[in-house]
């Protein structure tokens, strides 16, 4: 190598190290908290994004504006406690030119200004529409029972009070379930919300000007069906996506879709949602559906699912913006649901990163409640896994033999694992069950061959004659022997060579009655 090669081999090492933030400058990684790019926090839920112009530098950026609430400070600064509370702080914008690097523009909706006019209780979902007859920005936001109307001369805001509108004359309740503001490619913008009780029912607007004021132009009804929440739409090679949640609270669920060739409808199946491809295994990747951003590239288009983790308010793990690329076969949609990913805004190419965990609900936070469940979502198994009775009691929704699948974390121990839930393997009589999920290779995402490395975090008691944690790919099996130890361990296994696109990951245990395995925080990441 030439001394000029050389040296300029260091100097790109030594700006990469010093740099670590531009050599992952591509990267989307979920389960964790955002920053920006200078690494302040990213307080952001329940939003949007839209293309405006920067009134200064005259560009196109991508415009985020969201939800700050004081619980969100507090869950990322000690995620053992779940906050009850939602006290709202502001409305913030944040914007970017390539959807990973982040700068934070200002408050652009305050307490202090909702205040002014009304005490300030609920503040919810919300997106901002540009309405030329004005020239203003509007934002539309779920203000207690009604929906509250902001402006701006500026996509940066300040937004200020406009009008505060109830819905009762439209729909008959004076509140929207959910909603979010889609903006079509002729500029037109659309509030698209559910019925405000049951939500049994969604809603299109259009946005636009009466009597001189910022208001809903008209109302078409385009579902009627099962209760929905979440409610946001896309547009995708003509075809109008519109999408939603099931009535979980703060928990995740399901992640639904309707489509259409216009955007008051009909939209189809007819008042019965499919389900996204992809999201049963981890319910949408332990989000609820909260916005889409197009991505249209130089290559390709790309359509990001952007889920709200409300984990502020549910202890449902880290971070509250889990984004994943989508994928489409005909109409349908596919839900590829990543730990990490890497995105080219400028082509619109996506690819899976190199350290993404393919484990689905390795944490088991998608289950909210004791599983078995008697309540929605009625349920015997964890989402995502396979549970095998060998012997002992059999699982079911007899709350007296059947055995419990998964743990309330206490506080002290979601200091060490992630969440309120972790899989449980016990039962009151003795027992030999497998606990299992196979990982393989979708249309979308491929599972390469090479070499993985499995970790978990475990803590057991009692009398186990059995208890193993095992990788098993191409009929060669790797196991971990667990040993009793009543603090949390983690452990692994290493230098599983993966071949063919599938790999079976798991715990075997054979134990007495009343003996207990705890599993948290599973992963399951390609080695370089």
């Amino acid at each position: 190598m030439s001394k000029l090669k050389f040296f300029t081999c260091l100097l790109v090492l030594q700006f990469t190290y010093n740099h670590p933030a531009l050599a992952q400058s591509k990267n989307i990684k979920n389960d964790i908290f955002w920053n920006t790019s200078d690494g302040t926090p990213i307080y952001s839920q329940g939003g949007g994004i839209f293309k405006f112009t920067d009134p200064v530098s005259g560009s196109l950026k991508y415009y985020w504006y969201g939800v700050h609430y004081k619980e969100a400070e507090n869950y990322r600064q000690d995620h053992s406690v779940t906050y009850q509370r939602n006290n709202f702080v502001a409305v913030t914008c944040y914007t970017s030119s390539d959807l990973v690097n982040w700068k934070f523009e200002s408050n652009v909706l305050t307490k202090a200004e909702t205040d002014k006019h009304e005490r300030t209780y609920w503040v919810g979902r919300l997106g901002v529409a540009y309405v030329k007859e004005l020239k203003k920005y509007a934002m539309f936001v779920q203000h207690g029972n009604g929906v509250l109307i902001t402006v701006s001369d500026s996509p940066n805001g300040p937004f200020v009070w406009h009008q505060k509108i109830s819905m009762k004359e439209m729909i008959g309740t004076p509140n929207t379930g959910d909603q979010t503001v889609f903006t079509d490619d002729d500029g037109k913008s659309y509030l698209v919300y559910s019925y405000g009780q049951g939500r049994h029912k969604i809603y299109v607007s259009e946005i636009g000007v009466k009597d001189n004021m910022v208001n809903l132009l008209d109302c078409t009804k385009i579902f009627q069906g099962a209760g929905r929440e979440g409610n946001c739409m896309f547009k995708y090679q003509g075809k109008y996506y519109m999408a939603a949640s099931n009535l979980y609270g703060w928990d995740a669920s399901l992640a639904y879709y309707l489509i259409a060739d216009n955007v008051r409808g009909p939209y189809l199946p007819a008042n019965d949602m499919k389900v996204m491809k992809g999201a049963e295994e981890d319910y949408a990747h332990i989000t609820q559906t909260g916005f889409f951003v197009n991505v249209k590239g130089s290559k390709q288009e790309t359509v990001i699912y952007c889920g709200d983790r409300w984990a502020n308010f549910a202890g449902n793990g880290l971070g509250y913006n889990q984004w994943v690329p989508l994928s489409f076969k005909n109409d349908d949609l596919y839900f590829n649901s990543l730990n990490s990913w890497n995105l080219d805004e400028k082509t619109g190419e996506w690819s899976v990163a190199h350290d993404n965990n393919f484990v689905k609900n390795g944490s088991f936070e998608a289950d909210r409640k004791a599983i078995p469940s008697h309540v929605k979502p009625v349920q015997t198994e964890l989402t995502g896994w396979v549970t095998q009775v060998i012997g002992g009691n059999k699982v079911s929704l007899d709350s007296n033999s059947s055995p419990v699948l998964n743990h309330a974390n206490t506080t002290e121990e979601r200091k060490i694992v992630i969440g309120e839930r972790s899989l449980h393997i016990s039962d009151k009589v003795a027992f030999e069950r497998k606990v299992s999920q196979v990982i393989s290779s979708t249309d979308f995402v491929e599972l390469r061959n090479g070499f993985y490395t499995l970790t978990a975090k475990v803590r057991s008691m009692g009398n186990f004659s059995k208890l193993e944690m095992f990788a098993e790919t191409n009929r060669k099996i790797k196991k971990f022997q667990i040993k009793n130890n009543t603090s949390w361990t983690t452990i692994r296994i290493g230098k599983i060579a993966v071949k063919n696109g599938s790999i079976e990951i798991g715990f075997i245990a054979k134990g007495a009655a009343n003996a207990h395995c705890y599993v948290d925080d599973i992963t399951l990441i390609k080695s370089r």
